[in-house]
């Protein structure tokens, strides 16, 4: 037994150097960094929304370039085709026959860029993709690698050639995060960390490998969670389908909500160095985890209310014990 804790303590030290290293490189950043780890620990996928420049793709290739397995970039376009993400069947003259070639989807870690510019068709592809970890060709269904993990990310001031993603694709990813730009002092400091990268290149990144990361994943689910927490968040997602707040929401959030919240929760416990999560974790977590999986009615959207703030009005007349 005392093996195993000295093994999960030297599991959570490398995460804890991952994190260390991904925010000296991230200025600014360190909510977006949490947010990636938790997506990383629970086994969920990242939605990041923000305007251009805010180093969305960024953060992505250093996570990537960090845990060791295999990567690609996908960079969506209008005239995406499904095969271009998932692979196709390909005649062999050799043999006579059809054989299946892995498109970029076939990689531990995925960075979809731009999704929202991506059309129905592949959208629905990553879709199978991320909520099966499988693609389907030619009536085969070929499994993905584990760990297996998606950052899509997509630009909030672009909408002409645009596709919105539709809710249920939305409701696959475990987070939806948005960030703000900088404010003065911390554009500097991403300034000066440039200007240093051109003159001496990036720092080589803490080793992980897809193994740690899988044996990682067990430790966070032996987080402890409470009845009584359980009971809080299944309250929040409830609250969403109850009065006062169904006047204003068209589709609550289903039970994928509290699954997700639930985990990230686990999650953000272990990066803070916790056995059990808290109520601040779920609070903290709540906006990202259930906003971008309800659908306001017209007269709130006219009214000005977003997701995010019926989430806030939830977890503020929501007890937490």
């Amino acid at each position: 037994m005392k093996v195993l804790d000295a093994d999960r303590r030297d599991r959570h030290g490398q995460i804890a150097a991952l994190r260390d290293w991904l925010e000296a490189g991230l200025i600014g950043s360190e909510r977006l960094v949490e947010r990636m780890l938790i997506g990383l620990l629970s086994g969920g996928h990242l939605l990041v929304e923000g305007a251009p420049g805010l180093a969305k793709t960024r953060a992505a290739k250093l996570l990537a370039s960090a845990l060791g397995g295999s990567f690609a970039r996908v960079q969506c376009t209008p005239d995406l085709l499904p095969t271009d993400l998932t692979g196709t069947d390909v005649f062999n003259p050799e043999t006579g026959r059809f054989a299946f070639a892995p498109g970029p989807v076939f990689r531990n870690f995925v960075l979809v860029d731009e999704i929202n510019r991506a059309p129905p068709k592949v959208q629905s592809a990553l879709l199978e993709a991320m909520a099966e970890t499988q693609v389907t060709s030619g009536g085969v269904t070929h499994a993905l690698p584990r760990p297996f993990l998606v950052i899509a990310t997509q630009n909030s001031i672009e909408h002409e050639g645009t596709f919105p993603l539709p809710e249920a694709q939305l409701d696959r990813f475990l987070m939806h995060t948005v960030l703000d730009l900088p404010d003065l002092e911390t554009e500097r400091r991403i300034l000066d960390l440039v200007e240093s990268e051109i003159a001496s290149g990036v720092s080589e990144p803490p080793a992980l490998g897809p193994d740690t990361v899988t044996s990682v994943r067990q430790d966070v689910a032996g987080i402890h969670l409470s009845p009584a927490l359980r009971d809080y968040i299944v309250r929040l997602v409830v609250a969403t389908r109850s009065a006062p707040f169904d006047a204003e929401v068209e589709h609550a959030v289903s039970p994928r909500g509290s699954l997700a919240l639930a985990a990230a929760a686990r999650a953000r416990a272990y990066l803070s160095g916790r056995d059990h999560a808290l109520p601040e974790d779920v609070e903290d977590l709540a906006g990202d985890a259930l906003a971008h999986r309800m659908v306001l009615r017209w007269a709130a959207l006219a009214d000005g209310r977003t997701p995010r703030a019926v989430v806030a009005d939830v977890l503020a007349a929501t007890p937490a014990l």
